[in-house]
């Protein structure tokens, strides 16, 4: 009895994951899975974890609520792992607090926008496979990145061949802007759109007028065909 009821009065925010080493620093309490060959993200990290170091690993994903539970979270590395995959509301909890989060040196191609700029977080996104496009447009020019890995962030791929291999902020500056392309072509979706549903309702108006033509010829034609009333001798 005595060693259950030490059990349950352990809090839970004291255990460590399996692979991570738990230590304090400045008080406060640090979760390091550096170098782990960790796949994804531990369920188990503790509560009250202020710093999470999870670099070196293979992790693929950040799902969404990844960090939720973790209230007191302030600087997130995610360095030199495999992630290709980031959900929209991978760092929904955390948004507030979060003052570092990196994901330098991994295989980032794209990033939902909403993702990143809900975070006060100073961010690292260098050393990723980009696709320029507008998104990462309104990341680099709306959130708060780390000003010594902005050059590094590169066009792997790019709408046009020139841009490809070109640090973002450069092809920028130069006068792209990759929104504006985005919205020419909503434009002309909308527009082909709006051509369609217009030429559907001239034809249903033509149909419509037709169908009462034919009708109103077939009544008269009806009324035409009926004896001539004659008048009663009085």
């Amino acid at each position: 009895q005595a060693f259950f009821c030490l059990l349950l009065c352990i809090p839970w925010g004291s255990s460590c994951p399996p692979s991570c080493q738990c230590t304090e620093r400045a008080g406060a309490k640090a979760v390091l899975c550096s170098s782990q060959h960790l796949e994804e993200i531990p369920k188990d990290i503790p509560r009250d974890v202020v710093f999470l170091k999870l670099d070196a690993n293979s992790i693929t994903r950040i799902p969404s609520n990844a960090f939720r539970h973790l209230s007191h979270l302030e600087e997130i590395d995610l360095s030199r792992n495999a992630i290709e995959k980031i959900d929209r509301a991978a760092f929904r909890g955390v948004a507030a607090g979060l003052r570092s989060l990196d994901l330098s040196s991994n295989r980032i191609r794209s990033i939902p926008k909403e993702a990143l700029l809900a975070l006060n977080a100073k961010l690292r996104l260098a050393n990723n496979p980009w696709h320029c496009e507008c998104a990462l447009q309104e990341v680099l020019w709306e959130a708060r990145l780390d000003l010594d890995s902005v050059q590094d962030i590169t066009c792997h791929t790019a709408p046009r061949q020139e841009y490809v291999g070109k640090p973002l902020l450069q092809v920028l500056d130069a006068g792209v802007n990759f929104c504006s392309v985005r919205q020419r072509t909503m434009d002309v979706a909308m527009f082909i759109a709006m051509f369609g549903w217009f030429a559907m309702l001239i034809v249903y108006v033509v149909c419509y007028v037709r169908h009462n033509r034919e009708d109103s010829c077939g009544h008269r034609d009806y009324l035409s065909s009926l004896p001539s009333a004659q008048p009663r001798a009085e």
